[in-house]
């Protein structure tokens, strides 16, 4: 039975056997117990986007990782940085430190800010990411074309990536539909990825996509 842990562009968690190309965390949201989640979505402000392999470091997935047997981190999985970032997260300067510091960097150039600080990304991120009771803006077809690759989109449940003038159908095995932007007219569309994760892929962010978006 899958652990209920894999994310969704929403931010919203659930339990499906697909385990994506990250992991990452909220902080500790898990009963080491019984492995499932606690009511809470999140313990801290800090949502990060971490390395599935680092170094020799192996965890029992909503275990017992911290020592004298107690709970450690909540293991979140997703489909690729694209997801993570429409779900609020951001590169972990711990195993991800050269994508963290790129990611940092370029909000200090997008916000015009001398000295840019992972807290100052964190505290603007918690007040923009659904998850945490942020409102995703409404979007019009016409404004799809000035939003950068891998910025994301909802219409209604469905959730798209977008990417060379495509709305690529997300699923939590992959991409699947190609969707011309004209063909989305007519519909409800929201913004998921944070305005502060957009103005950094406006500034040369490039995210990790997963495999199937190039196929």
């Amino acid at each position: 039975m899958p652990l209920q842990n894999r994310v969704d562009p929403f931010g919203a968690i659930h339990a499906v056997a697909e385990r994506g190309l990250f992991t990452g965390n909220r902080g500790i949201i898990h009963d080491p117990e019984t492995r499932t989640l606690l009511k809470k979505r999140w313990a801290l402000p800090a949502w990060i986007i971490c390395a599935c392999q680092f170094g020799n470091v192996r965890r029992e997935p909503m275990g017992r990782n911290r020592p004298g047997g107690k709970a450690g981190w909540t293991e979140l999985f997703f489909l690729d940085e694209v997801t993570a970032l429409a779900a609020g997260h951001r590169p972990c300067f711990f195993c991800r430190r050269e994508r963290a510091t790129d990611f940092v960097g370029r909000f200090g150039e997008a916000f015009g800010i001398d000295e840019p600080r992972a807290p100052m990304v964190d505290k603007r991120l918690h007040k923009e990411r659904l998850a945490s009771g942020g409102r995703p803006p409404a979007v019009s077809v016409p404004e799809l074309d000035g939003l950068p690759d891998g910025a994301m989109i909802a219409n209604g449940d469905t959730a798209y990536a977008l990417r060379a003038g495509k709305a690529l159908k997300w699923s939590f095995s992959g991409y699947a539909e190609r969707v011309a932007l004209d063909r989305l007219a007519g519909s409800s569309l929201r913004l998921l990825t944070p305005a502060t994760t957009i103005a950094v892929l406006r500034q040369g962010f490039a995210p990790v996509w997963h495999p199937s978006a190039d196929t």
